[in-house]
């Protein structure tokens, strides 16, 4: 392991990043590493992705989310882990970067959403939980993540630098580097990012097959003719490779190319307060392979260098207005729509047949156009009402003519041509009450129905029960009941959250499912199949600053979920977790130190899960113990420091994926979490 001087070192080689605020506010640099988030409205938590963080500050969109309480994520490899709320993973989980929707392309999950996001390109992101907003998209029964860049008109000519650096244990290394100016009619703005490592150790020195290497680009050229309307142009591309401890191929190329329009026009009237367009295009080009970045071992699935080349064009919009019909009303009204076509090419012999040269297949193609509507009503102070409702037309087509199948070459398919249409309704209305008096406590309960159509993996990845396709599956209903109560007064925030869900026609993903292979007996398949299910569980959260420059953090997540068809516990489902963490801060430093406490988890599904991985059987519980400081000087500059898992412990989450056998590696029965790790984040603002 690298000592702690030559990650200094490094830091300063590398060169500078950038940390700041909205370009209309004064730059400054916090001296306190955060470490946790916490709600300050009713079920909505938002995270700075550019303060210092820990565990090591994130390189990916779901490691970033680790800090919320409720969050959990699926580990692979080093990177590209899947974002689990509440027991809820993949599309129950809507994720948006500048207001649209993005996909993955790959059939096997290497890359989520939350995959082509680089947390230090955004000013802010926000979470709502559970289904209690429709104005991001359909079918967020978890939730919804929003990824967030600021922009508003400038008073006068100014620009702004934001760079940083991160040097951490196991080659790891970040730049970001964000460079923004302007003057009142227009605006421009150029964020880079970079990150690296090699692969990681677990506690008890073992490597994991881990490494990786992204990139991101984005530009956004703005118009400000007025204080009320805004036009604004952004284009996005990154690209990278990353090797996995759970498969038997790695990610050798994420390339994604992004770019998109948006008309923002406010006070138009009395009535109609703000008025918004917004239309983008993201293609996604993803390859796989057994041999880039990993030793080639010939198999008998894999007898040459093979590759998949699977690739996802979105297309979509939207156009929202908001209106004030009265002084103690708003509403949000609006329509949206994507379009998603999936296409396929692959080898089993890249020497002999290259992909390259191969024609693109399509298997899939999805249209959504929905229809929604969101207010708010203050019925009388400290009283509020919101509730929205929307109306989704889903179009599916199946181009598929052979579905592969386990020992077998390919088999026809039945659903073939098929196209398949369902109208979705989703709602919620929720209460919000203010306590009168000296009590600053805000008390509330919402009801949320959430109708979520089969995305493409449990529609065209997968089998069904009786069937090579599962392109019969059921759409699924949620309908969950949020409550709680948020506190703040001087020292003190405290916030607690509880749910209770119903889940009608859940998908459920079931991995070694006896089937027929005709002649030559019987195989294991991958089905999806509809179950009734049911959760319930709950997040708190208090910050307390008992004493000057002292403050502490605890927060407690839970989750317990049924498989009501089955009998069983409902599968993918993380254990209790706790964390607690102490701080000192002055104007100039901080240090502080985390611990997270992790029960066991006796309570699984031996091969049911979701579209991201399935239960392996018990999960022992553990405590990581970790460390960090910070100093400020100089007004435009921070060093933060820290050293993950302290004690080195090995261990693995609950819901991480199966280790896979790679040559030259030790195959665990999940993928091990990383070792003590030591990392140091250098960052400068003007």
């Amino acid at each position: 392991m690298k000592s702690f001087s030559l990650f200094l070192l490094s830091a300063a080689a590398l060169g500078l990043v950038v940390h700041g605020t909205d370009i209309d506010e004064p730059v400054r640099l916090e001296p306190v590493v955060i470490t946790a988030a916490q709600a300050r409205q009713p079920l909505v938590v938002s995270v700075d992705p550019r303060a210092p963080a820990q565990p090591v500050p994130a390189h990916d969109g779901a490691d970033v989310l680790k800090s919320v309480p409720g969050f959990s994520v699926i580990r692979k490899g080093g990177t590209d882990g899947d974002p689990v709320l509440r027991g809820l993973a993949g599309s129950r989980l809507g994720i948006q970067v500048d207001g649209e929707c993005i996909f993955g392309g790959c059939g096997s999950r290497m890359d989520p959403p939350t995959a082509y996001v680089f947390p230090a390109a955004y000013d802010r992101i926000t979470v709502i939980k559970g289904p209690q907003t429709v104005l991001h998209g359909p079918g967020n029964a978890a939730g919804v993540v929003l990824f967030e860049r600021d922009l508003r008109r400038l008073d006068q000519p100014r620009s702004t630098l934001l760079a940083s650096v991160t040097s951490a244990s196991f080659g790891r290394s970040d730049g970001v580097l964000d460079v923004r100016g302007g003057n009142r009619a227009v605006q421009a703005r150029a964020t880079g990012t970079f990150t690296r490592a090699d692969n990681y150790e677990d506690g008890s020195g073992r490597a994991v097959h881990s490494a990786y290497e992204r990139w991101s680009a984005n530009a956004t050229l703005a118009w400000t003719p007025d204080d009320h309307t805004v036009v604004e142009l952004t284009g996005a591309r990154s690209d990278g490779e990353a090797a996995y401890a759970d498969r038997m191929m790695d990610g050798a190329k994420f390339d994604r190319a992004n770019f998109a329009v948006q008309l923002r026009r406010e006070n138009l009237s009395p009535l109609v307060t703000r008025a918004e367009a917004r239309w983008f295009h993201n293609y996604v080009d993803h390859v796989m392979d057994n041999y880039s970045l990993r030793p080639f071992a010939p198999s008998a699935m894999m007898p040459g260098r093979s590759v998949a080349n699977p690739d996802r064009l979105t297309t979509g919009g939207l156009a929202q207005l908001t209106l004030a019909p009265a002084d103690t009303v708003t509403v949000t009204a609006g329509l949206d729509t994507q379009h998603n076509e999936h296409t396929n090419r692959s080898t089993m012999n890249e020497a002999a047949m290259p992909y390259a040269a191969m024609a693109r297949v399509r298997d899939a193609e999805f249209t959504q156009v929905g229809a929604f509507a969101e207010g708010a009503w203050r019925a009388v102070t400290g009283r509020r009402i919101i509730a929205g409702a929307r109306l989704d037309r889903w179009t599916v087509g199946d181009s598929r003519s052979t579905v592969a199948v386990p020992m077998m070459s390919a088999a026809p398919n039945p659903s073939a041509g098929r196209e398949r249409t369902s109208t979705l309704f989703s709602g919620f209305a929720r209460y919000e009450h203010d306590l009168a008096g000296a009590t600053p406590v805000t008390l509330f309960a919402g009801l949320g129905r959430v109708q979520r159509f089969p995305d493409y993996w449990e529609l065209i990845k997968n089998e069904s029960a009786a069937s090579v396709s599962a392109f019969g599956t059921r759409p699924e209903t949620t309908t969950q009941l949020d409550a709680g109560a948020l506190y703040r007064r001087g020292p003190v925030e405290f916030s607690v959250s509880v749910f209770a869900a119903e889940i009608a026609d859940y998908i459920l993903v079931q991995g070694n499912v006896p089937k027929s292979a005709g002649m030559m007996g019987s195989r294991a398949a991958v089905i999806t199949r509809n179950v009734d299910a049911s959760t319930r569980g709950g997040e708190a959260a208090l910050a307390w600053r008992f004493a000057e420059h002292w403050k502490a953090d605890v927060s407690l997540a839970w989750v317990r979920g049924d498989n009501d068809t089955d009998l069983r516990p409902l599968a993918q489902l993380p254990p209790l977790e706790g964390r607690v963490t102490l701080a000192y801060a002055t104007t100039a430093w901080s240090a502080g130190g985390l611990v997270r406490l992790v029960s066991a988890q006796n309570r699984f599904a031996v091969n049911q899960g979701n579209i991201v991985g399935q239960d392996l059987g018990r999960s022992p519980g553990f405590a990581v113990i970790s460390l960090n400081a910070s100093r400020r000087f100089g007004g435009n500059w921070r060093l933060s420091a820290g050293v993950d898992n302290l004690l080195d412990r090995t261990y693995a989450e609950h819901i991480s994926r199966a280790g896979s056998a790679v040559s030259g590696f030790v195959q665990t029965t999940r993928v091990n979490e990383p070792g003590r790790t030591l990392w140091v984040k250098l960052d400068f603002a003007r």
